[in-house]
């Protein structure tokens, strides 16, 4: 046995006897030709796992709207994924984020991300578009008004950084769900016993949908704690421990990165949980390797089939 697979047979407690999990996978838009090369690639990588969807992401602010639309397409037309598109409230008004979603139906796209969105770069809070959805729960209402999307809408273990309350948290939660949400995919958190503790809250208060945990591999220790400050997640003090000292090493960093990843994930496998959402950061690796220790195996690969038109 590699010292590699020792560490990952210590942490993981021996031989994946769970069901195979389910899984989606989350990618953002490249802004250079390289970023887009490690995208692409790592979206071919991740396809024969045959996840149930793959999102792209959409900029604060509607940033990356152009890109996001691009990226979508090309996965409806090169790949056997399906691919969910983020789309937010930031910075247009309900007839054109109306036109968005009607494009996206007409090309295909069957699964919409509902969010709010984070306040364009500069700006302190988020403010609606005048003639804008207020919230999410707007949004999900009026894309449901629109066809029949497959929604998916955001969670938070440890609450929205905005929320007056935990309570009002889990009511707006709620609130998405009536509106017509079909999934709701959590923030990125590391302590397992808060997603769960937070899970059982979820569901005493009427929240009846899948509730996927989101998960992100780490490699870059000090880009996750500033991630997770911005968002409101806590980063436990054994994860630091387990950093340590690994500022120079990156391939101990990834080993170590992927088996904490992949003990969150038998963990929550443990608990009855076996839907997973990976927060890819476009790099196929980690992704790949927690999904095989969970007993996930790659399809053989096919042709590409020709889908839907153009976004």
């Amino acid at each position: 046995m590699t010292p590699s697979e020792g560490l990952l047979a210590g942490r993981l407690g021996g031989a994946v006897d769970a069901a195979v999990p389910g899984v989606s996978f989350e990618f953002f838009p490249p802004n250079t030709p390289e970023m887009e090369l490690t995208l692409w690639k790592s979206v071919k990588r991740l396809e024969p796992l045959r996840p149930h969807f793959v999102s792209v992401t959409y900029g604060a602010g509607g940033g990356t709207r152009e890109r996001t639309h691009n990226l979508v397409s090309r996965i409806l037309k090169e790949t056997h994924l399906v691919p969910a598109a983020h789309l937010t409230c930031v910075g247009a008004s309900r007839a054109e984020v109306d036109r968005v979603a009607e494009d996206y139906w007409r090309a295909g796209v069957r699964h919409i991300v509902a969010l709010r969105g984070d306040p364009p770069k500069g700006a302190a809070r988020f403010e609606a578009h005048p003639q804008g959805y207020d919230n999410a729960a707007e949004l999900v209402a009026g894309l449901k008004r629109i066809a029949d999307f497959e929604v998916s809408v955001a969670a938070y273990p440890e609450v929205h950084t905005e929320a007056a309350s935990p309570q009002a948290d889990l009511d707006f939660l709620k609130r998405k769900v009536d509106a017509g949400a079909s999934r709701a995919i959590t923030q990125l958190f590391f302590d397992v016993d808060v997603y769960l503790r937070w899970l059982d809250r979820a569901h005493k208060a009427g929240v009846s949908i899948p509730i996927v945990p989101g998960i992100m591999p780490v490699t870059n220790f000090r880009g996750a704690v500033r991630f997770a400050e911005g968002c409101g997640a806590t980063i436990p003090h054994w994860m630091s421990h387990l950093f340590d000292g690994l500022d120079k090493d990156p391939e101990t960093r990834k080993l170590v990165g992927a088996t904490i990843a992949a003990e969150q994930c038998r963990r929550l496998q443990d608990a009855g949980i076996n839907e997973f959402h990976f927060y890819t950061l476009n790099r196929a690796d980690l992704s790949y390797a927690i999904c095989h220790i969970l007993g996930l195996r790659a399809a053989p690969e096919a042709e590409p089939v020709a889908q839907a038109g153009a976004v």
